[in-house]
């Protein structure tokens, strides 16, 4: 297990652009991705970013263009950068971390983000 802690979210007017943080410690194993999930109210979790060890990146449609994820290694700390930030995006975000693509055995409590219109 790593202890995640996520951190930035907060309250924005819709263009606005904020950063995530995701900071992992005590981790019993390699951590070689993270994703960042988001869940609104009434709305099934979804993931809206990926970083793996190689330094390959995915996104969800909805965020591709605005959104980065990114990694400082020797920090062991992840970001989510957020541009051009909608109400739709308005969400608690989660990050997410495991040896492999297949296992998520550690999560962050989450960071709320609120994009007002």
């Amino acid at each position: 297990q790593a202890r995640l802690v996520e951190s930035g979210g907060g309250l924005v007017q819709a263009g606005g652009s904020l950063r995530l943080s995701c900071a992992a410690s005590g981790s019993s194993f390699s951590i070689n991705v993270v994703d960042w999930y988001r869940q609104a109210p009434g709305k099934q979790r979804e993931l809206v970013a990926s970083i793996f060890i190689n330094g390959s990146t995915n996104y969800a449609d909805s965020v591709k263009g605005r959104f980065t994820i990114s990694r400082d290694g020797p920090k062991n700390t992840w970001f989510l950068h957020m541009n051009n930030l909608k109400p739709e995006d308005t969400a608690v975000y989660r990050c997410a971390a495991g040896p492999n693509p297949y296992y998520r055995p550690s999560w962050g409590q989450g960071t709320r983000v609120s994009v007002s219109s």
